[in-house]
């Protein structure tokens, strides 16, 4: 191959790569193995993996273990949407523009915008793109976004990564009891301000006050982006009706399992004078010239279908295969469906939060109103208490202090539908009991 493309060596190949960044030093790779020798290793690696069956998964963080019907596979798994042609052409089947019409809908009805997009590849990268959108928005001004510490954590890495590219400013704005500090917040907002970001419910669980935190953003003439829960929707205030641009989230709740982390999609909805900004494609209803309904591809913003300069993002055929299953898990849910998980989960949360309070050395973290996850302080610990769950058969939270330093003794706790009381009082149990154990090692080793 060197000799076909008239390069004499590796090294020649790769000159004109700097050499302060190039490896100089071989890969210490081992001997090839068979396909059957290879095919036992990785069945090996994939068996020390722990599947949310296998044991009462307590762990949220922004993917969650719901139940997820039969519908929905049997569904997406037909070979006219599991294997067509990329659906992001023009040519995409009426099938496939009705889907995406339909889930445009439902989105927008959750979150009270008036337009949403076909999905996006999944959460952090929904807020990002909103920034994006924000900064073309603030014509001109100096680009500076106010971001709350409440937000997800990879939503953050995430925005940040793309603020690089920008040359644009954050601002993190800090808790307090649990909350968005909204005077700090107040104080961080000015006319440079592009746009706050905020979570609701946030990544500590707690429940935001929207309202009062768009009101902030708007004051100084900057965009308010929202990440939302889709399921919490069925309870909670949507965004647009609390002052809200521009609602974002991650779909894997709707209708979408754990699978070790992934695939998932976004969903991106904004108020109408974004629409011409929005990343990625719409569709849209019309007649043709026999009258008849269909679909078409309404609003194309990548870079392929218009000039360079004025594409909004290079986003593809996005998700679109799990975005129709939240279509499928929807409308098997229906409105009435939707609301009823939603009362559930935030029954189930409410009892488990005054089960786990009732332990010795399990203290709350916050006391802000919660809707399906909490957070504890552990007076041991966390990740001690946590393996000694594990042991029993329990992921019983997800340690803190790997996001958040000042806080290295808490844990989040997030219920689903299918964690019963029985669970929770399992949890409880265990939890009480590794809490005891862990703490007792810890005084007897500060005595030794």
């Amino acid at each position: 191959m060197l000799a076909a493309i008239g390069v004499g060596s590796t090294e020649e190949l790769f000159e004109q790569i700097p050499a302060e960044v190039r490896l100089d030093r071989e890969l210490d790779l081992p001997e090839g193995q068979s396909e059957p020798e290879v095919y036992d290793h990785l069945a090996e690696l994939a068996a020390r993996n722990v599947h949310a069956d296998q044991e009462l998964c307590f762990i949220g963080a922004g993917m969650y273990d719901h139940y997820s019907p039969a519908i929905v596979e049997a569904i997406t798994q037909r070979s006219e949407f599991l294997t067509p042609y990329t659906p992001y052409q023009p040519e995409v089947s009426q099938g496939g523009l009705q889907v995406m019409f339909e889930f445009q809908t439902m989105m927008s009805e959750l979150t009270g915008l008036p337009v949403s997009n076909a999905s996006m590849y999944e959460g952090p990268s929904s807020l990002a793109s909103a920034a994006y959108l924000a900064l073309g928005a603030a014509k001109g001004r100096r680009p500076r976004l106010v971001v709350s510490r409440g937000v997800h954590p990879h939503a953050r890495a995430t925005l940040a990564t793309y603020a690089a590219g920008w040359d644009a400013e954050i601002v993190e704005v800090g808790l307090e009891g649990g909350l968005t500090d909204a005077d700090e917040l107040a104080g961080a907002v000015d006319e440079r301000t592009a746009a706050v970001f905020v979570q609701n419910p946030n990544f500590l669980g707690a429940v935001e006050d929207l309202e009062a935190l768009a009101a902030a953003a708007h004051e100084h003439g900057a965009l308010c982006v929202a990440s939302v829960d889709a399921i919490m929707l069925g309870v909670l205030r949507p965004p647009g009706d609390c002052g809200v641009d521009i609602a974002v989230g991650e779909g894997q709740p709707l209708g979408g399992r754990l699978d070790f982390g992934g695939p998932s999609f976004g969903f991106f909805c904004a108020t109408e004078e974004h629409l011409r900004r929005m990343p990625g494609r719409i569709a849209g209803e019309t007649r043709d010239v026999d009258g008849r309904r269909g679909f078409v591809l309404a609003l194309q913003t990548r870079e392929q279908h218009i000039r360079r300069e004025k594409a909004t993002h290079n986003i593809c055929t996005a998700q679109a295969l799990n975005a129709l299953g939240a279509v499928i898990y929807l409308s098997w849910l229906g409105k009435h469906g939707l609301v009823e998980l939603g009362e559930l989960i935030v029954r189930r949360t409410a009892y488990a939060r005054e089960r786990l309070l009732a332990l010795d050395g399990v203290e709350l973290l916050h006391d802000a109103p919660v809707a399906r996850e909490f957070a504890l302080r552990l007076d041991a610990p966390v990740q001690e208490v946590l393996d000694r769950c594990a042991a029993e058969g329990i992921a019983a939270g997800y340690p803190l202090g790997r996001d958040y330093p000042e806080h290295p003794d808490g844990v989040l706790v997030a219920i689903t539908e299918r964690r019963s009381r029985a669970d929770i009082d399992r949890l409880a149990d265990a939890l009480g009991r590794a809490v005891a154990g862990s703490g007792e090692r810890s005084r007897a080793e500060v005595a030794g």
